[in-house]
């Protein structure tokens, strides 16, 4: 059912490339607030300056573009809770902050790291939990002062409630979280800049997001950030604590978590290769989430007229580089033929071509396109594929060579090449009858006398319809080709 109060969001670090299990989390987010007819909150969270860039950022947006995702609220659209940029809202941490210490919520530590590490090894010897023990807790003011006058610096941590914390998981049911599990935490650094923990709540409390939808790996500081939505609606800063869905983990080869330094995570491989938006949308979809038992191949318009959270399955997924293809190559068949030209031209002209511009024929192109179509997997497969007609010789695969010409090869085309000087280069068939014919003179099917011409006019033993092929190439280019591989033959 609709509910247009609905607001959720993808909230990303501009830092690096853009990996696959980002995009599923954002494509997750985008179909629920779609589904429902809500708010799509675009944020960037550029608070690490160290790792945060600008190229990166912008990096994102194209990706976000190129996918097909548009935001509601976010940068370069704007709306009712700018600015979106999380290093452009700084002040209104550090307000926040300071409401949480006047309010009891939260205190100065100033333990060193040292003093943490020996206590924490400590209470790890002794099997306890080995989180932070609230050594600063209760300080008096005279107890605080002694510490500045020592020099010390101080983080401002989070006073968590001496309470199990429990709540439902829209993906994985009801979970509790003992005190003793979930520890005071830091919310803003020694150096005054605030941290994670702070500001991803504060954002969300303050752009009134209803539904976090996000990877497993944060499920652990959930119940830090639902105690500190308690406090924050107590102090009036927030208005309700969102509900929480936390999405399969994508794994890689071994069954080890998909991590941004494996290969293909990188949503700019995918890109490059020729990869369909919606194919790739497609496929990410399936990771976690199933349209119906017997389809897998849907439009993103279908899988957003049934997307819901509670058809999230809690069990990891495992990305499979084979079906990620074939399902982009099931979407590469959908498509208008004259809409799959256009999408190929990229990867028919520089830098991705080994041919001239000049040598590109888009007549031709568009005559062997509609053969082409069945044939690839991404679109730079497409190159390959229709090398030929473009290249003012075949590519020389001597392996294909040497698998098609076995036998009395030169017996054969020769024969071939008389036959097809005579038919009707206008008529497929007639070409196809012409080696047909030739084949039978030697003793050979069809399949065996058209290989050595296929090698001898494409350079491959496997491509595109020979004699549509042909016909395009047309009879003066095709003939030398084959005149050319009776001279390697003979020599």
């Amino acid at each position: 059912m609709a509910n247009a109060n609905v607001r959720v969001r993808f909230c990303p670090s501009p830092t690096g490339n853009p990996h696959v299990g980002l995009v599923r989390t954002a494509l997750f987010n985008w179909a629920f607030a779609r589904h429902h007819g809500g708010t799509f909150v675009f944020r960037i969270e550029d608070t690490d300056a160290a790792r945060d860039s600008e190229e990166s950022y912008v990096q994102l947006l194209d990706s976000l573009r190129w996918l097909g995702f548009t935001w509601d609220e976010g940068p370069e659209v704007g709306g009712p809770h700018a600015p979106y940029r999380q290093s452009q809202r700084m002040d209104i941490y550090a307000d926040v902050a300071r409401k949480l210490q006047d309010g009891g919520y939260a205190y100065h530590c100033y333990c060193t790291t040292e003093e943490l590490d020996t206590r924490r090894d400590a209470a790890r010897a002794a099997g306890k939990p080995s989180g932070y023990d609230g050594q600063c807790r209760d300080l008096t003011a005279e107890q605080k002062a002694a510490y500045e006058a020592e020099g010390r610096s101080s983080i401002v941590r989070f006073r968590m409630p001496d309470e199990t914390i429990t709540f439902t998981d829209l993906v994985r049911g009801e979970l509790s979280f003992t005190p003793e599990n979930v520890p005071d935490f830091g919310i803003v650094r020694a150096n005054g800049a605030p941290l994670y923990t702070l500001v991803n709540p504060v954002d969300d409390a303050l752009m009134e997001i209803t539904h976090v939808l996000r990877g497993e790996d944060l499920l652990s500081s959930t119940p830090r950030q639902i105690a500190l939505y308690k406090a924050l609606t107590e102090l009036g800063v927030a208005k309700a604590t969102p509900q929480f869905g936390h999405l399969p983990y994508v794994m890689g080869e071994g069954n080890k978590k998909l991590s941004k330094r494996d290969p293909e995570s990188s949503l700019n491989l995918y890109r490059e290769r020729g990869f369909l938006p919606e194919g790739l949308l497609n496929y990410l979809s399936l990771l976690g989430w199933s349209f119906s038992k017997d389809q897998d191949i849907f439009s993103i318009e279908e899988m957003v007229a049934k997307f819901d959270i509670d058809g999230v399955n809690a069990n990891p997924a495992r990305f499979d580089l084979k079906k990620a293809e074939a399902i982009n190559a099931d979407h590469i068949r959908r498509m208008d033929p004259k809409a799959f030209a256009d999408a190929c031209e990229p990867w028919l002209r520089a830098p991705h071509a080994d041919w001239a511009p000049e040598d590109f024929d888009a007549e031709a192109w568009a005559r062997i396109a509609p053969y082409a179509q069945t044939r690839v997997t991404v679109l730079s497969d497409i190159t390959a594929n229709v090398d030929f007609l473009f290249l003012k010789e075949p590519v020389e695969d001597q392996a294909s060579w040497d698998k098609a010409m076995k036998g009395e090869p030169a017996a054969l085309l020769t024969t071939a090449r008389g036959n097809l000087d005579a038919a009707d280069w206008s008529d497929p068939e007639s070409l196809k009858q012409a080696v047909l014919t030739a084949g039978e003179a030697h003793g050979l099917k069809l399949g065996k006398a058209q290989a050595p011409v296929r090698v001898a006019v494409t350079g491959r033993t496997v491509g595109l319809p020979l004699f549509e092929s042909l016909e395009i190439l047309g009879k003066e280019r095709s003939l030398a080709r084959i005149d050319a591989a009776l001279a390697k033959l003979a020599a």
